[in-house]
């Protein structure tokens, strides 16, 4: 008999008609996206995860593939479709080619939830009750494989939505990876008791529900814990919000108005302990900065420190030949200069440049050649505090900010979401640095070039910010913290280890017949 005959369904299948199934997973994966900044509904991340087991827990194997596609669809077509302004706008992309790239863009995104649904029923075979009980292993792992591959996508977790949410508490104990997995088993937990009313079992139902609450209403009390303790004397902290037009951005006829803006706007402020300038703030390499910088230098206070985004031009020992890295470095009280390392493809470097480079505009993005920096490098250093820097995409990835935010007193992360125009992505990418600082009980330092600028404090909340497109600087204090929290000791690794422990134990196994 196959093992795809059949597979029994916890509640009433769905009607059989296609379109109707297909219609309520892309809807379900939209949901999704209802979840994170601006929208802020992050009770719908269970309702989604719902709908999603309602439509598929009964069905063949064979056909899981296709249904975590168009969940893919749903979640990316509607969260990640930003980035179709940096390639029509940004990339000078003719409008129908720009959205052909967009579709693909997606439409590959969406394939990490269709091999992750295609492994759940390989693993679960017919069996309805495994398949509910692997289903939130097999999504964690999911969006770990995600994050990983292929230098990774690390957006639009589930968890991420509880930066304002109940589960907030949990992520310096687990990370975002944690509360996702906790958001799936309440939606699966939610469903197994649907099925228990059904079938009249009706304490079996209240006993599910109960354990499924019991992280909702206990995390509110742990998000009171300190699992730091922070500097008695804050620090005072300045960051200036340029907002200069992407397309004049490398143009070498408005280098020195971007430069005079920058100086202008720190001009009262040159006595602040901390000043920040955005992602490429200095449009020019360091090597060719020596007096823009000797400016700044001459300028600062003497307790004073500014922290600027630069591109860096030299000799790489690991790359045995001169090359371009986008880079932040410290003038004044203070030393370092950290060369990014997670870089965005396209964006800071070509993938197959040899066969792309030429075709389109959007493949011949200024400083586009960027070099990833070395692993392992230095926090910087700022009047004696050391901070950990993440420039643009690298404060997305959740392992990568907590190890690196060890032995450190501070964070900070600069951007030029410009590329991503009035779209809902910076939005998105503010919440994402919100839930680093939530994890980590570190004050988190944004700068952006238009927008959103902002001071996040230990628990993820936003004390001062700057609205987008605005040309302003923000001032506010900030507080340096000592210790850790568990997550920043053990990563992922716990929930990760959770769930491949769950996938080993409860998946089914072929029975040799002798």
């Amino acid at each position: 008999m196959s093992h795809e005959a059949n597979v029994h369904p916890l509640t009433p299948k769905l009607p059989t008609r296609n379109w109707l199934s297909a219609a309520i997973l892309v809807i379900a994966g939209a949901l999704q996206t209802l979840t994170f900044s601006p929208f802020h509904l992050w009770f719908l991340g269970p309702v989604s995860v719902f709908l999603v087991l309602w439509a598929t827990v009964h069905l063949p194997s064979t056909q899981l593939f296709r249904s975590g596609w168009l969940v893919g669809l749903g979640l990316f077509g509607s969260g990640a479709s930003w980035v179709y302004i940096s390639i029509s706008e940004h990339g000078n992309t003719p409008i129908p080619i720009a959205i052909i790239l967009m579709v693909l863009f997606i439409a590959g995104l969406a394939l990490f939830p269709a091999l992750a649904f295609w492994f759940w029923g390989k693993l679960a075979r017919n069996s309805a009750i495994r398949r509910l009980l692997l289903f939130p292993a097999v999504w964690v792992l999911g969006d770990w494989l995600r994050g990983w591959l292929l230098t990774g996508f690390p957006w639009l977790y589930l968890g991420t939505a509880h930066t304002d949410g109940p589960l907030a508490g949990l992520a310096p104990l687990t990370g975002v990876h944690g509360l996702t997995l906790w958001i799936t088993v309440t939606a699966v937990a939610a469903y197994g008791a649907w099925w228990l009313l059904l079938t009249a079992r009706r304490t079996a139902a209240a006993a599910t529900l109960v354990i499924a609450l019991i992280p909702w209403l206990t995390a509110p009390l742990l998000n009171r814990l300190e699992w730091t303790q922070l500097s008695e004397e804050p620090i005072s902290f300045a960051a200036m919000q340029g907002n200069i037009p992407q397309q004049i951005k490398w143009d070498p006829d408005f280098l020195r108005d971007q430069i005079v803006t920058y100086l202008g706007m720190t001009e009262e402020h040159w006595d602040k302990d901390l000043i920040l300038w955005p992602e490429t703030a200095i449009p020019l390499p360091q090597n060719q900065a020596g007096k823009i910088i000797e400016h700044i230098r001459e300028e600062l206070g003497e307790n004073s420190t500014l922290i600027s985004g630069i591109p860096w031009y030299g000799y790489s020992d690991k790359l045995e030949d001169y090359t371009f890295h986008n880079s932040i470095t410290v003038i004044g009280n203070g030393e370092g200069t950290y060369h990014k390392q997670k870089l965005v493809p396209f964006g800071e470097y070509v993938p197959l440049q040899g066969l792309l480079r030429g075709l389109i505009g959007f493949f011949d993005l200024p400083m586009s050649s960027f070099s990833p920096g070395p692993k392992y490098q230095s926090p910087l250093t700022a009047n004696d505090t050391r901070v950990m820097p993440y420039v643009c995409y690298e404060v997305a990835y959740p392992d990568f900010v907590a190890v690196n935010a060890r032995n450190t007193g501070l964070l900070l992360t600069i951007s030029n979401d410009g590329w991503f125009g009035d779209s809902i992505g910076p939005l998105q990418h503010l919440q994402i640095a919100r839930m680093r600082a939530l994890e980590t009980s570190r004050y988190m330092l944004r700068g952006t070039n238009n927008g959103v600028t902002a001071i996040i404090d230990h628990k993820g909340r936003i004390t001062e910010r700057i609205p987008q497109f605005e040309r302003a600087v923000l001032t506010g204090e900030a507080r340096t913290a000592e210790g850790s929290t568990p997550y920043m000791q053990t990563g992922s690794w716990p929930v990760l280890t959770l769930a491949a422990i769950l996938i080993v134990f409860v998946r089914e196994r072929e029975i040799p017949k002798n």
